[in-house]
């Protein structure tokens, strides 16, 4: 229990840590864009356009060149995140499940690329969590959800194939205890390897573009 505890630790973490990239990045586009336009407006001589509503507060200066909508989208994905650690350290993972799910039902701006990467990532904790209570078929239609909905590679990509090879895993972990030497075993085993091969790839594929990048 302690093993699984510490996955599901490290799974927020992450999840935490992502939600605070997610939104640095989106905050780094959107500052990217109000330069390029204030480039091009100073360049024309006119004035560069101000928003049409302006916060006084300065702590809410991020929220206008990110979105409201957003900000408040990332805000709320991390808050459930929050509940969900809270519901685990207490042992009560249908609370942790349900807090999880509500992000999967959080309402992103069109086209936002955060939203396929805060809900993949929802959909791995959420399919850990499955895994832990032997929801096997639940978990696999959760990160098949993921994957097929997915536009781009990423890392929330990436680590879904890494929960798929775990789904793999405790199947062919579960007939064994069954019915030990069973062919349907080792079948699983073999899919988890091609799943974590799948996560591999695509890692290194992120990993090469980031360094032609650089």
């Amino acid at each position: 229990m302690k093993h699984v505890i510490a996955g599901w630790s490290i799974a927020l973490a992450l999840g935490a840590l992502a939600l605070g990239i997610l939104a640095l990045g989106a905050l780094a586009t959107a500052a990217c864009s109000t330069e390029r336009d204030a480039g091009s407006s100073a360049r024309t001589g006119e004035a560069a356009p101000r928003p049409a509503t302006r916060l006084t507060d300065p702590a809410d200066a991020d929220a206008e060149l990110i979105g409201q909508d957003l900000l408040v989208a990332l805000a709320q994905a991390k808050n459930f995140h929050h509940k969900a650690k809270v519901h685990m350290t207490d042992g009560n993972l249908p609370a942790a499940v349900a807090s999880v799910r509500q992000i999967l039902s959080l309402a992103f701006p069109r086209g936002a690329p955060e939203a396929d990467d805060v809900r993949n990532d929802a959909r791995a904790l959420l399919a850990k969590l499955l895994i832990s209570q032997g929801q096997l078929d639940e978990a696999a239609r959760t990160v098949a959800e993921g994957l097929a909905q997915s536009q781009r590679e990423s890392f929330f990509v990436a680590n879904l194939y890494t929960v798929q090879g775990e789904i793999h895993e405790a199947r062919a972990a579960a007939l064994d205890a069954s019915e030990p030497g069973n062919a349907a075993a080792t079948g699983e085993r073999h899919a988890a390897i091609e799943s974590y091969d799948h996560s591999i790839q695509i890692n290194e594929r992120l990993q090469k573009k980031l360094m032609e990048d650089r």
